[in-house]
């Protein structure tokens, strides 16, 4: 049954994106030929290798990709045999510099992540957390509530995953705590991320087609808030009394530069904001000019920062400068999670290209209407990935006001966390608490979940409607 479900929702969704036309190209349509039927089929079974990844122990990247090259090969040798030899060019570089924007907006992202990690910073401030005595209630509210506010500037699954480690430090032997507060975490981290550009990969992509300002993001505040709080409030309830016993540890202390790093991450925030809002140019040239700062200031932690004393069994010992690399935090980027966005983008724009934009627009956006439609998309997005649906809608950029636009950037941002494997958050939690958060664990709380997503829906359209 949900194998059905995850068909149907592929074959309707993937049909939301470019025509041909749009990119320039000469519009054949192939949606009652073998090559779409053909094209479809690939997409949704490689998509279904992408679902029983942790089963089939087989990266999400590979299978996308493969579909990607597959469906471009059939159109480009359609199109050849129709003596077209432009179209496909045009529209696969169209196709690709939307993936490219993309894939170097992130990549900076996931290095100043990495970097602060390598520095120590989420390991301190975990293990400051640890050493306050908190209660196991008390712990719920202040991991949930972190991750809401962290998530809108480190992305949701890096901010599930500091939280996470919080929880399964603090609470060995509390299997029902460590489940019920990771189900705290997702809701949270997925809700936070909704109403930042930075928070999400929908939001980024939404903001980077320049569909809603950047300042207009946080209209979205109050009905985040909403769909974390609702849910929270009623779970509390389940939490254990009483506080976790005291670990007798260190404390982890952050490295030299590490702060200063986390300066420069809001700084490269700030020049992606200005660069769109007050030169017109794409937030990622903001992020690559950000990039610099973290560069240079990479040499200057290796060339004039603290030396220490090599203590190895040298005759000689000599000081040894710091050890930041900052090509190896670009080394150890999400290269899965990259390409994988490589072969969703490219993938959905080839069916796009091949015609079915015209078949499902009438019916979704016409008939539905374009509210129904948007709470479908955070629906879907719990079952298929947020991203491949985002960017089908963004593709096909149905005729909405900015109220619609916030409301298919808020559903798509938080209807994944109506099941563990609807976000990332979900799906790194199950692996890094194997056995105490699972899918039935999060499932249990579904509806209390449901209660926070049309509250937040209801409250979008009482405060922007």
């Amino acid at each position: 049954m949900k194998l059905s479900i995850v068909t149907f929702s592929l074959l309707l969704f993937t049909c939301f994106t470019v025509d041909a036309s749009e990119v320039g190209g000469m519009a054949i349509s192939l949606t009652e030929h073998w090559v779409g039927y053909a094209a479809i089929a690939i997409f949704v079974v490689a998509y279904v290798v992408v679902i029983f990844e942790e089963q089939l122990h087989m990266r999400k990247s590979k299978p996308v990709l493969l579909a990607a090259g597959l469906i471009w090969i059939l159109i480009a040798a359609m199109y050849q045999q129709l003596g077209d030899h432009h179209s496909v060019e045009i529209a696969i570089r169209h196709n690709f510099l939307e993936y490219a924007e993309l894939f170097f907006f992130l990549l900076v992202a996931m290095t100043y992540i990495n970097s602060m990690l390598e520095r120590q910073v989420f390991d301190a401030l975990r293990d400051k957390l640890i050493a306050k005595g908190f209660s196991y209630r008390a712990l719920f509210w202040l991991t949930g509530l972190l991750a809401f506010f962290i998530s809108p500037v480190a992305d949701n699954l890096t901010t599930a995953l500091i939280m996470s480690a919080v929880i399964l430090a603090v609470g060995k032997g509390q299997s029902k705590f460590i489940a019920i507060c990771c189900v705290n975490i997702v809701i949270a981290a997925n809700a936070g991320g909704a109403f930042s550009p930075f928070g999400d990969i929908t939001t980024l992509m939404v903001w980077q087609k320049g569909l809603i300002e950047f300042v207009d993001f946080f209209k979205l505040f109050l009905p985040s808030l909403v769909n974390y709080l609702v849910p929270a409030l009623i779970m509390q309830f389940a939490i254990p009394t009483g506080k976790p016993t005291a670990i007798s540890t260190d404390p982890v202390q952050v490295k030299k530069g590490g702060l200063v790093i986390v300066g420069l991450f809001l700084l490269t925030i700030i020049t992606a904001v200005s660069f769109h809002n007050f030169l017109n140019l794409p937030p990622v040239f903001g992020m690559m000019t950000g990039l610099a700062y973290l560069k240079l200031y990479a040499y200057y932690l290796r060339e004039f920062g603290d030396t220490h004393i090599d203590k190895s069994d040298s005759p000689t010992s000599h000081p040894v400068e710091d050890d930041f690399d900052i090509f190896d935090k670009i080394a150890k980027a999400e290269w899965d999670t990259l390409f994988f966005f490589y072969g969703v983008i490219l993938a959905v724009g080839g069916l796009g290209f091949i015609g079915y934009l015209s078949l499902t627009s009438e019916f979704i956006y016409g008939e539905l209407g374009a509210t129904t439609a948007n709470i479908l998309v955070g629906l879907l997005s719990a079952i298929v990935d947020n991203i491949p649906v985002m960017f089908a809608v963004l593709s096909m950029q149905p005729e909405m006001s900015q109220l619609q636009w916030l409301l298919v950037t808020l559903t798509a941002g938080v209807g994944g966390s109506l099941l563990s494997i609807g976000s990332a958050a979900g799906v790194a939690l199950m692996g890094q608490a194997r056995g105490q958060y699972t899918f039935f664990s999060h499932l249990k709380w579904t509806p209390v979940i449901a209660l926070g997503y049309f509250a937040s829906i209801a409250l979008h359209f009482w405060l922007n409607g």
